[in-house]
């Protein structure tokens, strides 16, 4: 085992135990996408099954956007569950974009995913739905809404939903995405073979670049903002 991913599982134990993302008896369905965020949420969560306590079980979901000219290697998904020895549900969904509407596609697709990962846990008994949220995600989405909505919030740990009975955990939200790209590299995980056209449209990759900035200018920074949000939303991150 590597350093890194030495590093990644004792801050995902530490980010699980510390929000308290895992609990006795949980159903958890976690949202592959076929990134390389996914991949190693995958890995974790089916290890962390096979130990006695908490006593967990996790099946996988892959959600096929029909109306999106992006591809992924389904064979490539449903070996690396099959090793792993965790179930893979394929799902299919799509969204329609209404005339004069200002939402973005990019907002339209994930809430169409969300929803159709949402109403299958419901369906199949899930308690939980994970997301591969990695730490920078979480941070570059604070400084987004920041910096675009004016205000100061972002993707929590732990989320309880209000329309479905699932809560949404992230247990990748300490680690940083670093870690997770050179074990990704050093294991060898297949990227997706087209990436969503849309992507790129985003203010997402400027504010990263953004954010890696600020990093340069105080290695700091990242636990600076984190401690910040910590005493933004104290009622939903102890």
């Amino acid at each position: 085992m590597i350093p890194e991913e030495r590093k990644i599982q004792k801050l995902f134990r530490k980010g699980c135990a510390e929000y308290g993302l895992l609990e006795d008896g949980d159903r958890i369905l976690i949202a592959l996408s076929g990134g390389k965020d996914s991949l190693e949420l995958v890995r974790l969560l089916a290890g962390q099954q096979r130990i006695y306590k908490p006593r967990i079980s996790v099946e996988v979901a892959h959600v096929l956007m029909d109306n999106i000219p992006y591809e992924t290697d389904r064979s490539y998904l449903s070996r690396f569950c099959e090793n792993l020895g965790v179930k893979l549900h394929i799902l299919h969904a799509s969204f329609e974009e209404r005339e004069g509407s200002k939402k973005p596609r990019c907002f339209l697709c994930s809430w169409a995913r969300r929803k159709t990962l949402f109403s299958f846990a419901k369906e199949n008994d899930f308690n939980k739905i994970a997301l591969g949220h990695h730490q920078d995600d979480i941070l570059v989405t604070l400084l987004m809404n920041m910096t675009f909505e004016g205000s100061i919030q972002t993707m929590l740990p732990r989320l309880t939903m209000e329309h479905y009975p699932v809560t949404v955990i992230r247990p990748l939200c300490l680690v940083p995405e670093n870690l997770i790209t050179t074990v990704a590299e050093t294991e060898g995980f297949e990227k997706l073979k087209t990436a969503c056209p849309y992507e790129q449209v985003t203010r997402r990759q400027s504010m990263t670049e953004m954010f890696h900035r600020l990093e340069e200018m105080n290695p700091e920074a990242r636990y600076s903002l984190w401690n910040s949000m910590r005493n933004i939303h104290k009622d939903l991150l102890p």
